[in-house]
């Protein structure tokens, strides 16, 4: 393991200072705090970008809830800043999005979603689409729990493949469909020319989705996401299986070439305020084990551990408080092994012996009723 000097800070400061971010994608297993992680590093580039936009492709979408305010599908101003702009999204499409559901349109639609998974990633593209044309100084995305965003990462090539399969069946069958579309007096619209047209447009768009993904130093302007553009931020919790999925994403996003150089740890119990539960000791003691493999397997990656909270991090004024854990390491209030926290620790033995006695009085006094 490098040594302490060789260690990288423990914030985010890296990804605020890194003006030429475009795109920050967060991810990480269902229920690390993806949406608390993702609105708060929003809220902090808002305050070095001159735009922010954040946007949720999580079906389960909490964005509106972090925020406690309603957003839709197209861009909406959050309370309370001037710079900073939320939407959610469906990362489905719907038929009307490709054209409407009569005629070619309909039946290219209802033949593109007989493919595993291409309508997640035609609605990506087109998100992308759409996001380009739109004048931000860089894009957050809340994305869905990891197994949905890797499923993401492998759909380009995927559905590049089974477009290629599509097409290489329409060049067997090619004769065959002309001769049924003439027997039933079909129109041209669903002729072979019309249907292989539609399939090359739908292959054109993800094959700029693979590029975007697969090559880094593409030059393709709508797509292009090299290092200096875009970054991937983890988010996970101190246990076996939030670390197993970290290191899965990791190795994935290494394979697809998406630079990712931070890991969030949520949800860390810190010795403090002189805690005597045995449980949350043995959680401590858990959690211990997990943070030092963390340390050890990402030793040249920006972690930052933050703490579990009693309460829910909701609301405006909520998030800005908390921000403060991702732009220097969190402290305890109590160091263990000081008189501070010596003298906290008799004062909750005190608290205790005195409930104690009291209810010791009062079985005394029950018994002697009796």
């Amino acid at each position: 393991m490098a040594s302490n000097v060789d260690i990288p800070e423990g914030t985010v400061q890296n990804i605020l200072d890194q003006d030429s971010l475009k795109w920050v994608f967060v991810g990480g297993k269902g229920g690390v705090g993806k949406t608390t992680c993702s609105s708060i590093l929003s809220i902090l580039l808002s305050k070095v970008r001159s735009s922010v936009l954040i946007i949720s492709t999580d079906p389960a979408h909490n964005l509106s809830d972090a925020f406690q305010q309603r957003f839709t599908k197209t861009p909406n101003l959050v309370n309370g800043f001037t710079n900073l702009y939320a939407m959610e999204v469906d990362p489905t499409v719907e038929n009307d999005d490709v054209g409407g559901s009569d005629g070619m349109d309909g039946f290219i639609s209802e033949l593109a979603n007989a493919i595993p998974g291409i309508d997640e990633a035609m609605s990506f593209a087109e998100m992308l689409k759409l996001v380009q044309t739109m004048d931000y100084s860089v894009i957050v995305f809340d994305t869905a729990p990891t197994g949905h965003t890797l499923r993401l990462l492998q759909f380009p090539s995927t559905l590049e493949k089974g477009l290629a399969k599509m097409m290489t069946l329409k060049s067997k069958f090619g004769g065959l469909l002309s001769q049924m579309t003439r027997l039933f007096g079909v129109d041209d619209d669903f002729g072979e020319d019309a249907i292989l047209g539609k399939l090359e447009g739908m292959k054109d768009v993800i094959e700029q989705v693979n590029k975007q993904f697969k090559d880094p130093h593409s030059v393709v302007p709508l797509f292009q996401l090299s290092m200096d553009l875009t970054t991937f931020v983890c988010v996970c919790i101190p246990e076996f299986l939030s670390l197993y999925e970290t290191e899965r994403l990791v190795q994935e996003l290494a394979k697809f070439e998406i630079d990712t150089h931070n890991i969030i740890i949520n949800q860390v119990l810190f010795d403090e305020e002189g805690v005597e539960s045995k449980l949350l000791k043995a959680r401590m003691k858990m959690q211990q084990k997990y943070l030092n493999q963390f340390y050890e397997l990402y030793e040249d990656f920006h972690i930052t551990k933050l703490p579990l909270l009693p309460e829910e991090v909701c609301g405006i004024e909520a998030l800005k408080a908390f921000s403060r854990n991702f732009l220097s390491q969190y402290q305890p209030p109590i160091i263990r092994g000081t008189v501070e926290e010596l003298e906290q620790r008799v004062s909750w033995l005190r608290d205790q012996l005195k409930d104690s006695e009291a209810q010791l009085e009062k079985l005394r006094k029950g018994k002697q009723k009796v």
